[in-house]
């Protein structure tokens, strides 16, 4: 789902990749496709909450956004930038008819901004700014991992990292 989104995976498709039986798949999935999708995304949000948490365990949020953007850029390399976000895919391609879906990005993408904010209190910034700074982290790596993809380059990605750490550092001080 990382490499072709979620219109572009079948069942078929991820017991391939996951060399899982076919009649399995369906026990711990009843519900289907939707239900996988959903507790994958949900997944890669308490993941990528954990990874900034556990990258600010000395209150620092610049280590957190290195830890974040570290993250990416070694699973970008890894898949030869074919694999992109897993919760944006959904975010961007989930139906009106999938409501479940577009709540778990939601939800995936609360916990990201949750464990930016608290790192970021941690360090002294206010609430309001706390806040902002979060949203403009996650929506600048997101968009940063997307053009990686489309350029076959990590170099987004690292300037982006970059004016981020600038940016967190000057509210830090």
């Amino acid at each position: 789902m990382r490499e072709r989104g979620l219109a572009g995976t079948s069942f078929r498709e991820v017991l391939e990749h996951s060399g899982a039986p076919r009649g399995s798949i369906y026990h711990h999935f009843p519900e289907g496709k939707n239900q996988l999708i959903e507790e994958a995304v949900r997944a890669a949000g308490d993941a990528g909450g954990a990874l900034i948490t556990a990258g600010a365990r000395d209150g620092d949020p610049v280590a957190a956004l290195r830890g974040f953007v570290t993250m990416w850029s070694e699973n970008l390399e890894a898949s030869d930038y074919r694999a992109g976000c897993l919760v944006l895919a959904v975010a961007t391609e989930a139906g009106a008819d999938e409501p479940q879906l577009t709540q778990a990005a939601a939800d995936s993408f609360a916990a990201w901004h949750a464990a930016l904010v608290a790192t970021l209190r941690a360090g002294g910034v206010t609430p309001a700014r706390s806040r902002r700074l979060a949203t403009m982290t996650i929506a600048a790596v997101e968009g940063a991992v997307v053009l990686c993809r489309a350029e076959r380059s990590g170099q987004p990605l690292r300037d982006v990292g970059a004016e981020l750490e600038l940016l967190l550092k000057s509210a830090l001080a």
